[in-house]
């Protein structure tokens, strides 16, 4: 096998930021576990903003790809960085759907209605198009919810990412920074407009096939991703010294404020998060990519917590499924839940962790050597200030 041509090779990592995305998924986890208890109200919910973690994750993603393939596209075709993300995203996908399928039926209860009544050949059939990412209408439903992708909840944002992806590769690339600032704007303007005069007052959504969801999903989407790659351009970075225990905690404190504003104000909650996605977010990856970590503790740290953080997104929601079916069953108040809370809590990040060393990281790595060529030929570690 030849080595790996030069634009496969992989480069460093900006290992703050692959620590806050670890931050942000724990906190996804938290959210939806206190989310059993909050009887399917906002107003009632604890760590309120938890969802926010997926704009944010949009926003990296955007920063990401444009670090890793901007320079890249003269020595790479469209087909060699789909088969790139691909090997990077899809197998966890598999699992999650998987963990989802094997977890199904211990998630009848009356919210899940649909659960008892599914015969195994269609949560079968669910689970392999999950396999492909490829979005159920709400007739295929088998849970209740009308998600499009009922046996792992979360993966809804897997195939917005996939948009994103396709929608770089086809052109977004191309674009220069003129114009990237414009759709910048323009994709603000949607976002601003769907919080402030929404029928909501959040961005709560985009996981089913329909025509408002769709609209929450895109504009969701749009934004972070055009605007993480235009911060990457621009160079733009922000020196604080400790930013990554400066940005954890903008983070989780940005994720645990509450629902701002009743019923009867919602655009207040929306100018919040207007707020958070539009300014707060690129300041805070302006920062953690303008410091770099502290060998030792931090660094091991920064390094575990970007290992776990898309294994622990992807396959936590069937332990929620769980938990949620027997919260709502047996009527559990939060008091009484809380060690089956962080118990659950503890085997997310255990299963997450299972699966990244005895599943993702072997898989990848075979699917790089028979795809991409050898991993690791003639790559030299080198600093992120230096790679920039």
């Amino acid at each position: 096998m030849n080595p790996r041509p030069e634009y496969l090779r992989t480069k460093p990592h900006y290992e703050i930021l692959d620590g806050l995305r670890g931050v942000a998924a724990m906190m996804v986890v938290m959210f939806h576990t206190f989310e059993a208890h909050a009887g399917g109200s906002v107003f009632r919910q604890i760590i309120n903003h938890g969802y926010l973690a997926v704009d944010f994750f949009f926003l990296l993603s955007g920063f990401v790809v444009a670090y890793a393939y901007d320079d890249r596209w003269g020595k790479m075709t469209q087909w060699e960085f789909y088969k790139r993300r691909l090997i990077r995203l899809q197998p966890m996908v598999i699992m999650g759907n998987i963990i989802g399928a094997l977890l199904f039926y211990y998630q009848s209860c009356p919210m899940f209605h649909l659960v008892s009544a599914t015969p195994v050949w269609k949560v079968v059939v669910v689970m392999l198009v999950g396999f492909t990412v490829i979005p159920l209408l709400p007739s295929m439903d088998i849970r209740g919810w009308q998600e499009m992708h009922p046996l792992g909840g979360p993966a809804w944002s897997l195939f917005f990412e996939y948009v994103a992806n396709l929608l770089y590769a086809l052109g977004l690339r191309k674009v220069s920074n003129k114009v990237l600032s414009v759709l910048v704007l323009l994709s603000a303007g949607l976002l601003v407009h769907l919080l402030l005069w929404g029928p909501r007052g959040d961005v709560i959504g985009g996981w089913t096939i329909s025509a408002e969801q769709l609209h929450i999903g895109f504009a969701r989407l749009l934004f972070p991703f055009l605007a993480g790659m235009l911060l990457m351009r621009l160079g733009k970075r922000i020196h604080v010294r400790g930013a990554f225990a400066w940005c954890s905690l903008i983070l989780i404190v940005i994720f645990s404020i509450p629902r701002i504003g009743g019923p009867q104000h919602l655009w207040m909650n929306g100018l919040y998060e207007a707020f958070a996605i539009i300014v707060a977010f690129p300041v805070v990856v302006a920062m953690g990519a303008g410091d770099r970590v502290v060998a030792g503790a931090e660094e091991k740290i920064c390094r575990f917590m970007g290992d776990i953080s898309y294994p622990l997104y992807i396959t936590h929601y069937p332990l929620i499924y769980v938990y949620t079916a027997w919260v709502t069953r047996q009527k559990v108040p939060l008091a009484y839940s809380a060690p089956a809370g962080v118990l659950l809590f503890f085997c997310a990040l255990g299963i997450a962790y299972a699966c990244l060393k005895l599943y993702d990281e072997p898989l990848r790595k075979w699917l790089s050597t028979r795809y991409l060529g050898k991993p690791g030929a003639g790559v030299k570690k080198i600093p992120v200030e230096t790679a920039r």
